[in-house]
Order: C-alpha cells, then sequence, then structure tokens
C-alpha cells in the first residue's frame, strides 16, 4: 500500500470517528492478490448472501475488507489450500495473521457449534441431569448424531462431549433448549445471535443450533475466528474439546447399553501442539474447519470455510496455514481481532483512539492516550484528506500520460 494512500486511510478514520462514523486505522503494510481457485464440484446452488454491510467489512482493519489473499508484506506466501475463504490469527494477542475473503459470507456447517458452545457454556451447569425429548432428536436424517435416546437422561457434560466430539446434531438440539429457558430452541437461537453481535461477528446469523443448513444462515472467516476465540478463552470448552474419547452411559430403563465415542478432529492426533478445534461439512456448505494449536507459548487459530477435499483434508489445510503462521515473526499482522463487547460499547475501551474502537484496528499499545476531535479539527482533517486525494490522483494520471 502507498504512503499517500495509507496516509488518506489514517485520516479519513480521524475524521469518520469525529463525525460518530465507524472507522478504523491501518495496520501495517499488506500483500494482497487473488485467492487461488477452489476446484468445482456439484452441489446445491448456494443462497444468496446478505448485502454486505461496508462497516461489517473492515470490523478488525480495512485490509481484510477484500474478497482475496491478505498478508503481511514481504512474508512468505501461504499454501494454496482448496477453500473459499479462510483466516489464521493469534488466540491471545488478537493479530490477524492473514486470510483469504476473511469478510466473505459463507454457510458455516457444523463449525456453528462453536457458537452454540461459546453462548452456552456459562450458562448451564455441567452436572445437572437432563432428559432428552423427542424434539432433540429432531434432525435431518442421515446427518451427525451421538445417539443419544429419547427420555433418556444424560449430565449436561456429556452432552457437551457428544457435540464436541461426535458432532451431534441432537445434542446441538438440547443444549440450544435447555440454554433458551422459557421459549426453548427458539430461545436459545436468540441468545447465540445476540453472543455473535457481542462479540462483533456481524456477519453471523444463526438459523440451527447445530449449523444444518437453512435459508439465512451464514457466517464469515473472520467472524468465526472471533468465536473460536471466545470458545477457547473457556476451561471447560478446551477441557472437552481436547477429551479424545468418552462414554456415553446406558439407559437401564430404556435397556440402552453404554458405548463409547471418538474425537473426530484429526488434528489432535497428528498435529503437535494441537489444543482443539471443530469439523463440518453439508453439502452446501461444503467443508468447513476450525483448528488451533499451541508452539513456542504462540497460540493459533486457523478457519475455513467452502473447503474442497482434494489431495488434503480440510483439518491437513487447517494444519499446512497453522504451519504458516507460526513460520511469520510475532509482530507480523494485517489486522486485528476485536474483544468482546469492545464494538457494543457506547465509549472506546481505555488507550483505544475512538476511531479504532468501532471496527477494530491495530493492536494496542500501553500508554497512549487519545481525545476526539473537535469539529473544527475535523474539518481541517477533511479539507487534508481531500488535498491528499488529489495530489495522490494527480501524481498517478501524469505517470499514466508519460507512460502513454
Amino acid at each position: 500500500m502507498s504512503v499517500w494512500v495509507r496516509t488518506v486511510a489514517v485520516l479519513v478514520a480521524v475524521v469518520a470517528s469525529a463525525a460518530g462514523v465507524p472507522a478504523v486505522a491501518v495496520a501495517s503494510p499488506v500483500a494482497t492478490r487473488p485467492c487461488p481457485p477452489v476446484p468445482s464440484v456439484s452441489r446445491p446452488p448456494r443462497p444468496a448472501p446478505p448485502r454486505a454491510e461496508p462497516a461489517h467489512r473492515v470490523v478488525g482493519g480495512p485490509e481484510l475488507a477484500t474478497p482475496g489473499l491478505v498478508t503481511p508484506a514481504g512474508v512468505a506466501a501461504p499454501p494454496p489450500v482448496p477453500a473459499t475463504s479462510w483466516l489464521v490469527a493469534d488466540l491471545d494477542s488478537g493479530a490477524v495473521l492473514g486470510g483469504c475473503g476473511p469478510h466473505e459470507y459463507a454457510t458455516p456447517a457444523s463449525v456453528q457449534k462453536l457458537l452454540l458452545a461459546a453462548t452456552m457454556l456459562p450458562k448451564l451447569d455441567p452436572r445437572e441431569v437432563v432428559t432428552i425429548t423427542a424434539g432433540d432428536l429432531d434432525i435431518e436424517p442421515g446427518s451427525s448424531a451421538v445417539g443419544l435416546a429419547e427420555g433418556g437422561r444424560y449430565r449436561i457434560e456429556t452432552i457437551w462431549l457428544g457435540l464436541l466430539l461426535k458432532s451431534g446434531n441432537e445434542a446441538a438440539n438440547a443444549l440450544a433448549r435447555l440454554g433458551g429457558g422459557p421459549a426453548g430452541q427458539p430461545g436459545g437461537m436468540r441468545a447465540m445471535n445476540a453472543e455473535a453481535r457481542r462479540l462483533g461477528a456481524f456477519q453471523t446469523h444463526a438459523v440451527t443450533p447445530s449449523g444444518l443448513d437453512a435459508p439465512g444462515q451464514f457466517t464469515s472467516a473472520y467472524d468465526l475466528a472471533l468465536i473460536a476465540r471466545a470458545c477457547f478463552a473457556d476451561p471447560a470448552f478446551r477441557r472437552y474439546d481436547t477429551t479424545l474419547r468418552a462414554v456415553v452411559p446406558a439407559q437401564p430403563a430404556l435397556r440402552e447399553k453404554a458405548f463409547e465415542i471418538q474425537n473426530d478432529n484429526q488434528l489432535l492426533y497428528h498435529y503437535p501442539g494441537a489444543i482443539g478445534g471443530k469439523t463440518g461439512f453439508t453439502d452446501l456448505a461444503r467443508h468447513t474447519y476450525v483448528g488451533a494449536a499451541e508452539r513456542d507459548g504462540r497460540r493459533l487459530v486457523v478457519t475455513l470455510l467452502g473447503a474442497e477435499v482434494t489431495r488434503q483434508r480440510a483439518w491437513q489445510q487447517g494444519a499446512d496455514l497453522l504451519d504458516w503462521g507460526f513460520s511469520l515473526p510475532r509482530d507480523a499482522s494485517v489486522g486485528r481481532l476485536v474483544r468482546p463487547g469492545e464494538l457494543a460499547s457506547p465509549s472506546p475501551p481505555s488507550g483505544t483512539p475512538p476511531a479504532l474502537a468501532a471496527a477494530g484496528g491495530p493492536l494496542e499499545r500501553p500508554g497512549q492516550r487519545w481525545t476526539r476531535p473537535g469539529p473544527l479539527l475535523g474539518a481541517t482533517l477533511l479539507a487534508v484528506v481531500a488535498t491528499v486525494v488529489l495530489v495522490g490522483w494527480r501524481r498517478r494520471h501524469a505517470a499514466v500520460r508519460r507512460r502513454g
């Protein structure tokens, strides 16, 4: 990005802040180019995504508002994975290390269960014993299930294990119902969408708790990283998500025997330092994946949407992107993950420029102090912006005439 364009972007952010318009500041220099092509496969027609909101596409930084590949300038190119969108971020600092179409709408499949976990884990007592209903078992025939029995009585902890190890859709229905209060599952869906907004995942809208396809259900690679970060901040999630095998207890009254379930996330078995994640697949969404790992005290997360399995499974594509992320300098970034509640807050967090608070921006630096510019300064800056834009345009136009 040229100096004059970066200057314009910063000034626009400050002016927008003075006017009360959400904006962001510019992160470190980045490189952008088209994403690698994804193999064409036969699948149902994709639903039309919602109208793109410009303010939502710049959450985390302006460089993320691209349908293409965005990486820090001067670093090695990431592996060309066959996914329509992806993102790699640091779980602790929040730095976004790179992505492909980070804010492009996509359908989530079962990685949506992470939003369910982020929403319901704080609400439900894992020791409580609950009864599975016929409505909980109302899932798409042939879709993933744990094997919970209607009328069976299980600890909520067992249902969480069934959700995260085996991606049980009946487990998702039960947890949404139980966490939805008197309104049941519809209340659970409202809570999930409210949690997405609290996290700053404005491109996420859940219609089913399990991620089974439904009209109007969308997410993005960036949003998934926000949701995953919230999950990995919860010790209970980390414990469930890294469990390799568990036993679903017998139900003597129903003549149901106990049985064992194993974790489907192959990253845990094959990637050194893996700390969890979630798999997903539907014919419409194709393969979706979230994976996280720790190396040398650094925790990274990768999110993939719309992936095709050619020579690698989705988790292997994620592993390659994690390797790439770990190879980058610790201060490399193209944006950041906003903090939970940050965008909903009426006032910017302490030490954060007002122009950055609405939609993200660079990582915070201790000791910064910012004040909101008054109307006169805002008008002055606007004039400066116009001047810089005009000068830049004239220089480029003159260069074109010289080349012509």
